[in-house]
């Protein structure tokens, strides 16, 4: 097999040479002839394999040709020096269980550098045919401070806040950006000084009611800027600027050499951007929208509605807490991939029935979403060996995702009259992962978390009162969960069988 380092490298011209191949899709927007509409914010994997390839589709679709994206990194210039040379193309290699398959994104017409291009950033956030900022930035990246609102004691932050008043006040704004939300920001300011033209910023990240979120943080930074200059943006953002809910969905595992190889040996080009994705992809998007949008309707997985609650409670309680599930019962036998785990037959059965008998009673479906078809695609998902979750990177952080994955399960089953059997059984998985620390073999088993020390303490200690002393822990467990008797005697007995199995320290 040819190596990838000796192929040419993917770009238009290599595009336009290369033979049709029944192996490989090609753009579906001619890339030429479609100019940016889109500045996101934080062009990482996730987003070339979702947002990106969603309004490709949906240009496609409605035949327009002005919903290219011009991609912006943050702190590392790597995706933009991958994409440049590529003239912005690169490809999805989307792996199942049994197929595989290559197509190339043209919807990518510009790569900067937050930190290196800021005056392009904020120039083409402030430009008249941009209509929507769109960002995938991880939620730390957003800067918020613990009650929530933007942290300026933050460096980066303040620094743009300065760089913000100092526009405001007639400066010529030649500082760089810092921060996404400072960009954002300043991008604001830039829009509503040279024309006011409407905008949709549309937040992908995976935080609940994240377009809330967002406008809090814009109005936060508004509102310490002194001076009138500052209260005449913030009234236009109020008016102009759009901050719809979203959700969001697909795998994008790591791309690995092995990826690169098998992409190139489909291809017959190198490909230093490539992504790769599992097939299921879904979008939901809050209507609301403050100017032109692309068709993402159109787009099958793609949902625009005026409710996005519904989808994002069923995601949560759904995938997020059966991945939870799979990780800690699956770590504490042995799993070592999430695969592995929810193929495990006695692993398979407890997520079936948390889904069945535990998840789905507390959940009103939105009318196009089937929640038995859901289930299914969730299990089938979990069981693609191309995803590469491991269990121990789905384990981390419990004591921030139990409370919503999990125990808001358990308390609306409570309050119905049931005590949930599956939802226990998972939460004193993790209770015993993190008080045995190791698996059947002895395998150590890490405990990342922020509470990490404070629930060592906690669980050290008889293991017959392990359960009571962990259900002290109040930050993951409400207190009609945690004063429920039967809950409590269930969850004594799941942690007192999950600890006969596994070695004690």
């Amino acid at each position: 097999m040819t190596s990838p380092d000796a192929l040419p490298r993917l770009s238009l011209s290599t595009l336009d040479a290369a033979a049709p191949t029944a192996d490989v899709r090609p753009p579906a927007v001619d890339p030429r002839s479609t100019s940016v509409g889109i500045v996101h914010l934080g062009v990482g994997a996730f987003h070339r394999a979702h947002q990106a390839v969603f309004t490709e589709e949906a240009a496609a679709a409605a035949g327009e040709n002005r919903w290219g994206i011009l991609g912006v990194t943050g702190r590392s210039a790597r995706v933009a020096e991958q994409l440049r040379p590529q003239d912005g193309l690169y490809g999805v290699l989307t792996k199942g269980r049994e197929s595989t398959s290559l197509r190339v994104i043209g919807s990518m017409r510009g790569a900067a550098s937050l930190v290196d291009d800021a005056e392009r950033v904020l120039s083409a956030i402030a430009a008249p045919g941009t209509h929507i900022v769109s960002s995938t930035v991880s939620e730390k990246g957003y800067r918020r401070a613990p009650a929530g609102g933007p942290d300026l004691a933050n460096a980066d932050l303040a620094a743009d806040v300065a760089a913000l008043t100092a526009e405001l006040s007639g400066s010529s704004g030649d500082e760089p950006a810092r921060t996404p939300i400072g960009a954002l920001v300043r991008g604001l300011a830039r829009r509503h000084r040279a024309h006011g033209a409407p905008l949709t910023v549309v937040c992908c990240d995976n935080m609940m009611d994240n377009g809330r979120v967002v406008a809090g943080l814009v109005d936060g930074i508004l509102e310490a800027v002194p001076g009138p200059g500052a209260a005449r943006l913030r009234q236009w953002v109020e008016e102009s600027v759009r901050f719809p809910v979203t959700m969001v969905d697909r795998i994008t595992p790591a791309t690995t050499p092995a990826h690169q190889a098998e992409a190139s040996a489909l291809s017959g080009w190198r490909d230093e951007a490539l992504v790769v994705a599992e097939p299921f992809m879904q979008w939901v998007v809050e209507d609301l929208f403050a100017g032109p949008r692309p068709s993402w309707e159109l787009v099958p997985g793609a949902t625009l509605t005026d409710d996005v609650a519904p989808y994002e409670r069923a995601k949560l309680r759904m995938l997020n807490g059966t991945h939870s599930t799979v990780a800690y019962l699956g770590a504490l036998r042995g799993h070592r991939l999430i695969d592995e785990a929810v193929c495990d037959p006695e692993i398979a059965a407890v997520a079936r029935r948390l889904l069945d008998e535990d998840v789905i009673p507390t959940l009103t479906a939105p009318a196009d979403l089937e929640l038995g078809q859901y289930r299914d695609d969730i299990l089938e998902r979990f069981a693609n060996p191309s995803t590469g979750y491991t269990t121990l990177q789905v384990a981390g952080d419990g004591s921030q995702k139990v409370p919503i994955r999990l125990v808001s399960t358990i308390a609306d089953r409570l309050a119905a009259g049931t005590v949930p059997a599956a939802a226990t059984r998972a939460v004193a998985a993790w209770v015993v992962f993190v008080a045995r620390g190791r698996d059947v073999t002895g395998r150590e088993l890490p405990l990342d978390d922020p509470l990490t020390d404070r629930l060592r303490e906690v669980a050290a200690g008889d293991d017959a009162g392990l359960a009571d002393r962990m259900l002290g822990v109040h930050e993951v467990f409400s207190e009609p969960v945690r004063e429920h008797d039967g809950f409590r005697r269930a969850l004594r007995a799941e942690v007192a069988d999950l600890l006969g199995a596994v070695p004690a320290r």
